[in-house]
Formats: structure tokens, sequence, C-alpha cells
């Protein structure tokens, strides 16, 4: 029988910005679009999966992002104790999704090979390519690689029953997401293959692309992955806050993405 596991998004930092940030090609409304930085926890079988492990309060100050809490003591708040995690999933190696992975002294880290290809190749040399990364999580991640603690993955993978990844590619080359069976069906943390329900919605690629050829088919295999629509989970979008319920005690800090999304 295939594992359902309660589902979890918690946010820990946001930024301000504008539409136009947000699409290649622009846009032709200079309307707010502000962004959040999530982190996500499926838990189930008496044990955790950590998808992504978000950025420090170092790194938000000299990137100017909005620090509402340390990701990693954030999962405190749902229970989650940092030590006893055991597996992370990275869904690729941006500042945003990796830089917290010191605090979890016993996880191991699941990671597309093309991503650590990617991120300490030649593509690094390029500054508009490179911005997305900061050099010491990569360095970091190349160390747990010595100290045998990434598990590296080409293409798709079941990591237990009912908690797959998916190679995605496009916003970055190693780019991947993952599907979790909860009760209501299997919900797809999209991470970036989409940031914005519109990039999706409206198929329009969002501005940091490593291809976007691949990025636009990441949208229809999203779609193919989900049994509809409204179990797809964007990776930044202030509306899953608003979608879906709040964890009691917890309203503006974590969602419960095994829960029905409202309207």
């Amino acid at each position: 029988m295939t594992a359902r596991y309660a589902l979890y998004a918690l946010r820990y930092a946001t930024r301000d910005a504008k539409r136009q940030e947000h699409f290649i090609g622009g846009d032709p409304h200079d309307a707010p679009m502000p962004m959040d930085y999530f982190v996500w926890v499926a838990v189930g079988d008496g044990r955790a999966w950590v998808i992504d492990t978000g950025f420090t309060a170092e790194v938000a100050a000299r990137r100017r992002r909005t620090y509402l809490r340390c990701p990693v003591e954030g999962l405190r708040l749902l229970g989650v104790e940092p030590d006893a995690v055991e597996d992370v999933v990275i869904s690729h190696l941006h500042y945003d999704h990796v830089g917290s992975f010191h605090k979890f002294p016993r996880a191991r880290f699941h990671l597309q090979e093309a991503e650590m290809r990617y991120a300490t190749g030649r593509y690094m040399c390029h500054h508009r390519l490179r911005h997305s990364f900061e050099v010491e999580d990569v360095a970091g991640i190349v160390r747990m690689t010595f100290a045998d603690r990434v598990v590296f993955h080409e293409g798709d993978a079941e990591l237990a029953p009912g908690l797959s990844l998916h190679a995605m590619g496009g916003h970055s080359m190693g780019l991947q997401c993952v599907t979790v069976e909860t009760a209501r069906g299997r919900v797809v943390i999209a991470s970036d293959v989409t940031h914005f329900y519109e990039n999706l919605e409206a198929k329009r690629p969002f501005t940091t692309a490593f291809h976007v050829g691949d990025m636009l088919e990441g949208f229809d295999r999203l779609r193919a992955l989900a049994p509809d629509p409204r179990h797809i989970v964007p990776g930044h979008d202030p509306l899953v806050m608003r979608r879906y319920p709040a964890v009691p005690g917890l309203e503006g800090i974590a969602v419960r993405l095994d829960r029905e999304p409202a309207d």
C-alpha cells in the first residue's frame, strides 16, 4: 500500500518585486508582485522528508530579502527536529533552496547529478548564470559529497513509497520537483519548475532560465504529474499561504498542502 504523508509549506522570507521581474519579456503592467520563499516537509511513517533548506540571515541581508525566520528553526514549529532528519531533497543549488543545508547534521542530500555538474562547471564563468548561486553553498555540497552524504540521481527516482523526485531542468540544469502522496491525492511540490501560478497557467517562463525550452516543457510535465492543477504547488507564490489552510497557531507561517485549497 502506498504511504500517505502530511505535507506542509513553511514560509521563511519574502521580498517586494514587480510583475516585470517574473516573466521573460517583461510585463506591460508595473504592478507589485511580491515573492515568498518556502521550504517544504512531508511527514509520515515516523519520519520527515525535508524539501529544500532555504537561506541564512547573512545571505538575506546581502541580497536584501526580508528574513522572517530561520527555515530550519521554523521546522521545529512543526515538530520536526533537524537533528533527526535523515533525508533532504535539494531541488536545485540556487541560494534560496540549499543555503541552510549545514544545519542538518545527519541528513543525506538528494540531488540531480546534472545540477552539481552545472554549479561546478564552465557555465559558472557567466555572471548571468552564477548570480543565483552562493559559492560557499556549492563548496559545502562538494564537501558533503566527500563525506558520503550526497545521493546523486540521474532522472526520476522513488525515494520512498509515495514520495518521488522528477528531473525537470529549465530554470537550472538539474532542477527537480517532488511528488507526494497525501490524503487528497498526489501533490506536486513544483519548487522552481514554476515560481508562480501565473507562470504555469499562462505558460510565461520566469526570468532566470538555463534552458527556456525545458522550462516550457516543464510546465506540461507538472500537469502530467498532477491529478489536476489544484495539486500543483508553485515555489514562490504568496497565494499558497492564502489558498491552503494554516497550521493552527502558525497562521502566516505554515500551511497544510495535504488539505484541499480554497478556490
